[in-house]
């Protein structure tokens, strides 16, 4: 039997891959128009490819590759804070009621996942967290979060955590790009609703308006040095916030408490009328958000996740029939059941079950073909500029904090 030879990667060769594997999914994502349709992250999509040429260099040739992961934990560090600083208050306070509607129909999306996942887990024969993997953090989470959650579980014993956050998901961005824009429009149809603002109009006058003059660049850098500085901030007391949850016994993934310790600082920034300077927080997120998710989607064993494949079918079929019935049954009716409500409820079906690119493409293209709804716009943007990220990371450390959820070394297989 021939032994697997194993070659490591350092830091910077890994990061240099992982940026590499960004060119090459913008590529094909850009050759592929299906894959542009079904907005998937340029990261899943080269990600992927390396993960392929890995797993063929282990089956042809028995030479596996490991990659260096300490950068990868703090760019993670990095995204979530940029969501907390994002997370204003006053922002959410100017949605209302509907908002409220919105936001309390989202928490009861997230809950019946997790279910539905616990669920599908025990008919398997898996243990219970593994539900929470396939259900929030992969459909409303989305990659991102799906793998940032597996880390903190396969530390605790959850062995398997990893790959079936990558199946579960790359499922979920598939299936919630495809349900989200019909099903938008088979409401629009069956009640034969309208918009109010008039016919099917370019969506564009949504875009914030261009600066009509660039900074300076001794502004910019300065600009810039002031984000490092905040989100630096964020990660010490998230992480001091960790060592005092740890004194009182309490288990919070790292990630969480920078996160917290972000939404911290930008309230108080607003408090005390001091303005951040969001354009390069949200910028750094997102490339934060990328490159983590590149690098740690493309070590991942894709022959365990064939060897799964089936259950996580059935996971996304079930747990896209239970988010529909929601998004329909529940928030269209909360919402008043006009073209505004619809358009929300796709908004929501795009974030509920993929990601918030989906929820915003779902949305233009029903405004496209059928009208405008500013509201519906306002609405998703308001929630699920923070505050889904923020209900999904404490509605799961809710259900992982029940003792049905309990990881033990001895059951975290399955």
């Amino acid at each position: 039997m021939d032994v697997m030879q194993r070659f490591e990667l350092d830091e910077l060769s890994t990061l240099l891959v992982g940026v590499l594997a960004l060119f090459i999914g913008r590529w094909i994502r850009e050759a592929v128009p299906f894959l542009r349709r079904i907005d998937m992250p340029n990261a899943v999509v080269g990600a992927m490819i390396v993960a392929v040429m890995v797993l063929l260099m282990q089956v042809l040739f028995h030479f596996d590759v490991a990659f260096g992961s300490r950068t990868k934990d703090a760019l993670l560090l990095i995204f979530f804070t940029s969501i907390g600083l994002s997370a204003k208050l006053a922002a959410l306070r100017s949605g209302g009621v509907p908002l409220v509607i919105l936001c309390v129909v989202t928490v009861l999306a997230l809950m019946a996942q997790n279910v539905t996942g616990a669920v599908i887990a025990g008919l398997w024969g898996s243990h219970p967290a593994y539900g929470i993997l396939v259900g929030s953090l992969s459909f409303v989470g989305g990659p991102g979060t799906a793998m940032a959650w597996a880390k903190e579980l396969q530390a605790q014993g959850l062995v398997h955590a990893q790959v079936v956050a990558v199946g579960a998901a790359t499922l979920a961005v598939i299936s919630g790009a495809l349900v989200a824009g019909p099903v938008t429009g088979w409401i629009i149809r069956r009640h034969k609703l309208k918009s109010s603002v008039g016919g099917p109009t370019d969506l564009t006058f949504m875009a914030p308006p261009a600066s009509e003059e660039k900074a300076p660049q001794g502004t910019q850098i300065e600009s810039l040095l002031s984000t490092v500085f905040v989100l630096a901030l964020s990660v010490l007391i998230g992480e001091k916030l960790n060592e005092l949850a740890r004194e009182a016994g309490i288990l919070l993934p790292g990630f969480l408490s920078a996160m917290i310790a972000g939404v911290v600082i930008t309230n108080l920034a607003d408090l005390f009328s001091y303005k951040l300077d969001f354009g390069p927080i949200e910028k750094g997120g997102a490339l934060a958000l990328q490159l983590f998710l590149v690098m740690a989607l493309m070590s991942t064993p894709l022959i365990s996740v064939a060897a799964i494949l089936l259950p996580l079918a059935i996971n996304v079929v079930v747990q896209v029939v239970v988010t529909v019935a929601i998004a329909y049954f529940v928030l269209f009716r909360l919402l008043g059941k006009d073209y505004d409500a619809a358009v929300t409820s796709g908004g929501f079906l795009g974030f509920g079950l993929s990601s918030m690119p989906v929820a915003m493409a779902t949305m233009d293209e029903v405004g496209h073909r059928y009208g405008p709804s500013p509201k519906a716009f306002l609405l998703i943007t308001l929630a699920g500029s923070f505050f889904v990220d923020l209900a999904n990371a404490f509605v799961a450390k809710g259900f992982l904090a029940l003792p049905y959820f309990a990881i033990a070394p001895a059951a975290s297989g399955g």
